[in-house]
């Protein structure tokens, strides 16, 4: 914990607060500033704060002097004054606030995990018919691989994720990584009014065709699973195999069955609504906890902290809707190819009920549990190397 003037740095939390209330950064702010923090007894060069930050990534000057201003906001300062973060003209920058430190309990939490510096990725943009623009990412090299998008992706962020980034390693090995974000979050427009399932496949099959690739296998997380089942209907002549991952046929308030079912999914809904809209720290607590049940809260942070960067308070809301709504249940049977169904037996988001479903539904299926909480599996969850060598060995028969 630094505390400088109004404002406390909580590291462990990844947390910027002022006055008592927390200010909303980007993961990339966050980093920059803390280093600053971290070596305020000296002057940080330009280079430095790009290995630091930024890893072996190519970024221009004008990236990292974006990510300066904005931390020069965020703490209240700014270029022309300079009281807190200084530019030193041809060298780099300091720190010159007055810092209070404060050394972590050793039982405050467990670190997060380091990510490995990978290769670049190639980020572009295809358009759709109502003039949505929709960012997609190709990494790896091989027989191609297609994601749909799921809940809150963003291509840069993500790509050195401790949620994501070992997901992206393990899908890019040995194969070319197709992944985008969908539209309303991430690099996509986020001005959108259509939060539908048909715009959701649309945005797939564009990306797709901007890729021009013929005949692929397919996975689908969570959500994405029901936009990856839906495209499988629609194209059974360019997809090889199907792979779903923690995903359902149907959302909450569709598969609500009784009266209590159908309140207690109304309920939740509602708090959600309420609580995203207020920004509520201790509720984005409770949601991060109900996807990862089994993380450190550590974890838990990097989850909230890429949420709240990926999308606005709005397009939450929206999503949350349309995703209670979603029921692919009538469609699934038309599925023709080969598909695998994995699932966390303890998944407290999407109930291992949801993946028996589909794998009645789906003809062609095999249903594969593995032992975890967590409804996206972590690099160093005991099950990870089993999901992995099953995805692998699923992609690799067809």
């Amino acid at each position: 914990m630094y505390r400088f003037e109004d404002c406390e740095l909580d590291l462990r939390r990844r947390e910027l607060r002022r006055a008592g209330v927390a200010v909303h950064v980007e993961p990339q702010v966050f980093d920059v500033l803390a280093h600053l923090i971290r070596h305020r007894d000296r002057v940080v060069t330009k280079t430095e704060l790009l290995d630091e930050v930024w890893g072996d990534r190519f970024v221009s000057d004008a990236t990292l002097t974006s990510r300066l201003k904005a931390a020069r906001q965020a703490v209240g300062d700014d270029g022309r004054g300079q009281r807190l973060i200084a530019t030193v003209h041809g060298v780099g920058y300091r720190f010159c606030g007055d810092v209070v430190g404060e050394e972590a309990h050793p039982d405050a939490g467990a670190s997060l995990p380091p990510v490995r510096h990978r290769d670049t990725q190639e980020i572009r943009y295809c358009h759709s018919p109502d003039g949505v623009s929709i960012a997609y990412a190709t990494s790896g090299s091989g027989p191609p691989l297609v994601k749909a998008a799921n809940w809150l992706t963003h291509l840069d962020i993500e790509w050195q994720s401790p949620i994501w980034a070992h997901w992206i390693d393990a899908l890019s090995h040995g194969r070319r990584l197709v992944r985008y974000d969908e539209r309303g979050c991430g690099l996509s427009d986020w001005e959108v009014t259509d939060f539908s399932l048909d715009a959701w496949v649309e945005d797939l099959e564009l990306v797709v065709d901007s890729v021009g690739l013929e005949r692929f296998p397919l996975i689908g997380l969570s959500q994405g699973g029901a936009v990856a089942i839906a495209y499988a209907v629609r194209h059974p002549d360019r997809v090889t195999r199907l792979v779903l991952v923690g995903a359902y046929a149907r959302g909450r308030m569709q598969r609500a069955a009784t009266v209590e079912e159908r309140e207690e999914a109304d309920l939740d809904l509602r708090v959600a609504r309420v609580a995203w809209r207020r920004d509520d720290p201790a509720y984005r607590q409770v949601f991060a906890a109900q996807f990862l049940p089994d993380a450190p809260r550590v974890l838990w942070e990097a989850f909230n902290q890429m949420q709240r960067a990926t999308t606005s308070t709005d397009n939450v809301v929206h999503f949350l809707d349309a995703f209670a709504h979603l029921d692919v249940s009538a469609i699934a049977p038309q599925v023709a190819c080969p598909t695998l169904i994995a699932h966390a037996r303890r998944d407290q988001r999407v109930p291992e009920s949801q993946a028996r479903e589909l794998a009645a539904l789906i003809p062609a299926s095999v249903l594969h549990l593995v032992d975890s909480g967590n409804h996206i599996v972590l690099h160093d969850d005991p099950a990870w190397p089993d999901l992995v060598r099953r995805i692998d060995h699923f992609l690799v028969a067809g």
